[in-house]
């Protein structure tokens, strides 16, 4: 009897679990039907809503494409009407460009004509000056050819005289010689005395001016040139000089004599040369040799 009480509440609660369990499992499946419930009503809004926007979509569609279509076809329109304005003012326009052509063929002949006739006139007054000249210069030729035969006459005369001078030259001035200068250039005659320096005088190539300096405090005037004299040395017949010309002073220290001193003055191309032929004390005695013709050396490249 008591081992029939004790197992009677053990049966009790697993009666009671069972049954919770039970109510679980009840209660999960209904929780899944209402889930598959409520998926399967949403599934149809939204099938429902595709529909519509579908059918919406279509329409607007429907509307554009006819609008389109309108649209296309008022461009058409306007496209073939701006077409036709055109053509019309391309032939309105040809037309005229055909009369001006026209028009200015005809003006551009007559104006051809009338330079035709212009020109043949000058040519007409061209001629009769030529023949003018010609006459006029046939004339000149023969005044041209006493003349140059005058000429010759006298270039006889001074050909005649320079063999004098050369005959001269050669008598009282067979000891002239030329030297290279203090700069490196190749001198003209050098004369060593008065004798020389009156036939070089005679050849008349170049400029002569003598000179008898003593040694002062202002620079004296040669030529074109002043000089002054610094010092001089007679026992080694050297001397010291400055020389002043185109704004420029330059110094030629300790030359000797009958040396070329060359400078060159403004742009000729030949330099000037001074030949000191004594040094005595405190004063020296030569000469200033400067070019008859003052070519420039740009003009001598030039040529």
């Amino acid at each position: 009897m008591f081992d029939n009480d004790s197992t009677t509440p053990r049966d009790a609660s697993k009666t009671r679990s069972h049954s919770m369990i039970l109510w679980i499992l009840c209660l999960g499946l209904a929780v899944a039907l209402a889930g598959n419930v409520y998926q399967y009503v949403r599934s149809n809004g939204i099938s429902r809503d595709l529909a519509l926007n579908q059918q919406d979509t279509q329409s607007e569609i429907a509307k554009l494409t006819n609008a389109a279509s309108a649209e296309a076809s008022l461009s058409q329109q306007r496209f073939d009407a701006l077409k036709d304005q055109l053509q019309a003012a391309t032939t309105a326009t040809l037309q005229q460009t055909r009369s001006e052509l026209k028009r200015s063929s005809t003006q551009l002949s007559a104006n051809l004509e009338q330079k035709r006739q212009e020109l043949e006139q000058k040519h007409q007054e061209i001629a009769s000056q030529l023949a003018d000249l010609k006459q006029d210069t046939s004339t000149k030729l023969d005044d041209a050819s006493v003349k140059l035969s005058d000429t010759n006459t006298k270039l006889q005369d001074t050909d005649t005289k320079l063999d004098q001078v050369s005959t001269d030259v050669a008598q009282h001035g067979a000891d002239l010689k030329r030297m290279v200068g203090d700069m490196g250039v190749m001198s003209g005659d050098i004369a060593t005395n008065g004798k020389e320096l009156a036939a070089l005088k005679e050849l008349g190539d170049r400029n002569y001016f003598e000179f008898h300096l003593a040694k002062t405090k202002a620079p004296q005037k040669v030529g074109d040139i002043q000089v002054l004299l610094k010092k001089t040395d007679p026992k080694h017949n050297r001397f010291t000089v400055t020389v002043l010309a185109d704004d420029k002073t330059v110094e030629k220290r300790d030359r000797s004599i009958n040396e070329p001193v060359q400078l060159y003055v403004g742009n000729s191309r030949q330099p000037y040369e001074i030949v000191v032929n004594q040094v005595n004390n405190n004063e020296i005695i030569g000469y200033l040799a400067t070019p008859k013709v003052k070519t420039t050396r740009g003009q001598q490249a030039a040529l």
